[in-house]
């Protein structure tokens, strides 16, 4: 990192024992645990189990994480904790718990190797009050980058005003929210064959993206650092649809202007796979907006992002601003990396 700019990828996951042994057995918990299985479907669910065992070390075990991030190319990370223990179902109490034990597990994780790796918390959207908190706690408290948000939480969606206080208050920390949906409201429509991941997470993107823009939340804020996971699904080269509803009908006029104009108000990660998905996605957002994301370690990630991303053929400032430019302009890199910058 010392000869050139250092390659960052915002999008890696920690997971914490510590939150997994406060859920389990809470009131809410088994009905939380039976929905995930509808939705993933048995098969689904049965491999994702065994993933579970066979990467945990890259989860949880630091060098074995540095080893792989050598091996990919990638300088430092960005860690939020694995989606599925966002635990969205929590009462006021035990979310608040479990957003305090979430920020300190990744905190204490990054401080590991606090050259390497960089931290988001967690905010629990379900309890608006507290997601403010939880924020401060992050990055106040301990010195994270921001937190990590899902599409929505039950009975809240990220237009709805209650949420203001909490976009008001990252703008205010320059802080970083990454949008990564976990568990797609489609159910048991997508309970074959992966859909809820392979089409169930770009449909959420494409629904949390869309009440940012048409709730108006982007026009209220225009501060708000917001990073999109999985390069934002279907919504950034789907805008024309949307545009078009915008332009003639007054029922979709929640935003100041057409909807594809807040793009570039919006960052993304490259985890679109293909090349020329990038390069659209690129030309959609602009070179400005898009941020080397991986997945790490899940098997719908990438272990190669660096050069995907420069197999996508870019110019060289674009390819420089995407793995790792963008991400050093938004202040990602860790404290200790900075102050060298």
């Amino acid at each position: 990192m010392n000869s050139r700019p250092p390659t960052v990828d915002v999008h890696a996951h920690v997971w914490l024992d510590d939150v997994e042994a406060l859920a389990a057995g809470r009131p809410g918990y088994r009905e939380h645990t039976e929905l995930e299985l509808r939705r993933a479907g048995t098969a689904s669910a049965a491999v994702s189990a065994d993933q579970a065992v066979r990467r945990r070390p890259r989860l949880t075990d630091v060098t074995t994480r540095l080893s792989l991030m050598d091996e990919s190319g990638v300088d430092v990370q960005v860690v939020s904790v694995v989606p599925t223990q966002y635990h969205g179902w929590a009462d006021r109490g035990l979310a608040a718990e479990m957003a305090a034990t979430t920020n300190a597990g990744i905190a204490a994780h990054c401080a590991l190797a606090p050259h390497r790796l960089a931290g988001l918390g967690v905010a629990p959207l379900r309890h608006p009050d507290l997601a403010v908190a939880a924020l401060d706690d992050a990055v106040l408290g301990h010195g994270l980058k921001g937190v990590e948000i899902s599409s929505h939480a039950p009975g809240v969606e990220l237009s709805d005003r209650a949420l203001d206080p909490l976009w008001q208050r990252a703008a205010e920390l320059d802080a970083v929210v990454f949008l990564h949906p976990w568990g797609c409201t489609l159910d048991e429509r997508l309970g074959r064959w992966y859909l809820s991941n392979s089409v169930g997470q770009p449909v959420e993107h494409a629904v949390a993206l869309s009440h940012l823009v048409f709730g108006g939340v982007l026009d209220r804020f225009p501060g708000l650092r917001l990073i999109a996971a999985h390069g934002g699904g279907y919504l950034p080269l789907c805008l024309g649809r949307a545009d078009h509803a915008w332009h003639h009908r007054p029922d979709a006029r929640g935003c100041a202007e057409p909807p594809s104009s807040y793009l570039p108000r919006l960052w993304f990660d490259s985890l679109v796979y293909t090349p020329g998905a990038l390069r659209g996605l690129v030309a959609a957002a602009g070179a400005d907006r898009v941020l080397l994301g991986s997945d790490y370690p899940f098997d719908m990630g990438v272990a190669d992002p660096v050069a995907r991303v420069r197999a996508a053929g870019l110019d060289p400032a674009a390819t420089a601003a995407v793995t790792g430019g963008n991400a050093q302009r938004l202040g990602l890199l860790p404290a200790a990396v900075a102050a060298r910058s």
